[in-house]
């Protein structure tokens, strides 16, 4: 990306290992992420370009010496940091805290959005798939290194659990992956609010039991006569604008807790002092992926969730740059490349 609306697909060096712990991945699968839309409105113009992408699956090629988790020839999911596995932050679950981690497509790694990659820290990065690169799970295989494990993360911040009541703010790729998470987790009403007709489908589908389009308080107003006045215990917050953000808090029951997991384009949080009232806890982050890959792959390979239905248009990487438009538009909820 050289800056708003241009990306452009271009020859750069071959990637390679530098590091004993690194592992060079031939890229099969890949996509583009709602996050990537915000410097795609935004970006100032930058002649050196910034790699793109952060989601990808593929094959290993190569290992460094000091790599002994995967090796040549495994199919691997790679979650959107990479992560040593080993550090305090690991260990506690934070993998996007760790000590030697990083992200994708930022200080000299490659983006997802390629033929190629080199990962760092490869043992505690790469998650082997017990599938082959051609898998018709792929999509759903996919989503694990971003979309659903965010999704999930706003549950599990949320405090999503059985017999309660859940909203999703957001109709989008995580959004749509939050309902899947809310539904696993046991909730017993799931409320989504957006906009679009597809997606709703796919949401009711996923096990949203209503769907609040309305916005503002016009919305706060349609979510508490569902839930008796009162509002729902677990709010998912997955668009990050101060409006979602001001309806997540404003919806959520005294007591309630808010799982925020939209990029925030705001720097302060609104409504701060109605819930301290109402002890609400407003929680979330950047999700650490990598931590929820184990728990959640059994339930995709099983076919318990299906994910990967959050993609709705397929591109080849010289596409990628109509794939950004089509998202940018809202003609796509989430564009699948393969390579």
């Amino acid at each position: 990306m050289r800056g708003a609306g241009d990306v452009r697909v271009e020859s750069v060096p071959d990637a390679g290992l530098r590091e004993p712990t690194d592992a060079l991945v031939a890229v099969t699968r890949s996509c583009i992420c709602g996050s990537d839309l915000w410097p795609y409105k935004t970006m100032q113009n930058d002649d050196a370009g910034r790699r793109m992408g952060h989601e990808f699956i593929g094959v290993v090629e190569a290992i460094g010496a000091e790599v002994r988790n995967v090796k040549v020839g495994d199919v691997v999911v790679a979650p959107f940091a990479y992560s040593d596995g080993t550090c305090i932050f690991c260990h506690e679950g934070l993998h996007t805290s760790c000590v030697q981690g990083g992200f994708w497509g930022r200080n000299g790694v490659d983006g997802g959005q390629g033929e190629a990659v080199r990962v760092p820290v490869a043992d505690g990065t790469l998650v082997v798939l017990p599938v082959s690169a051609d898998d018709a799970l792929m999509p759903s295989l996919l989503t694990l290194s971003d979309v659903m494990g965010t999704g999930h993360h706003a549950a599990i911040k949320a405090g999503v659990g059985p017999g309660r009541s859940a909203a999703v703010v957001g109709d989008g790729a995580v959004g749509l992956c939050g309902v899947i998470a809310a539904r696993r987790l046991g909730a017993e009403q799931i409320i989504l609010l957006g906009r679009h007709p597809d997606r709703i489908a796919l949401a009711r589908d996923f096990g949203a039991t209503d769907v609040v389009s309305e916005r503002g308080e016009e919305a706060v107003e349609r979510v508490r006569e569902l839930t008796d006045g009162v509002g729902v215990h677990s709010v998912l917050e997955c668009v990050g604008l101060e409006q979602s953000t001001l309806t997540a808090l404003s919806i959520a029951r005294a007591g309630g807790a808010i799982g925020r997991v939209g990029l925030p384009q705001e720097q302060s949080i609104p409504s701060a002092q109605p819930t301290f009232y109402a002890n609400i806890t407003v929680g979330g982050g950047v999700a650490p992926a990598r931590a929820y890959i184990e728990e959640l792959l059994p339930d995709v390979l099983e076919g318990r969730i299906e994910p990967g239905r959050v993609f709705d248009r397929v591109a080849r990487l010289d596409d990628v740059p109509d794939g950004y438009r089509a998202m940018d538009d809202r003609d796509a909820i989430k564009v699948l490349i393969e390579l």
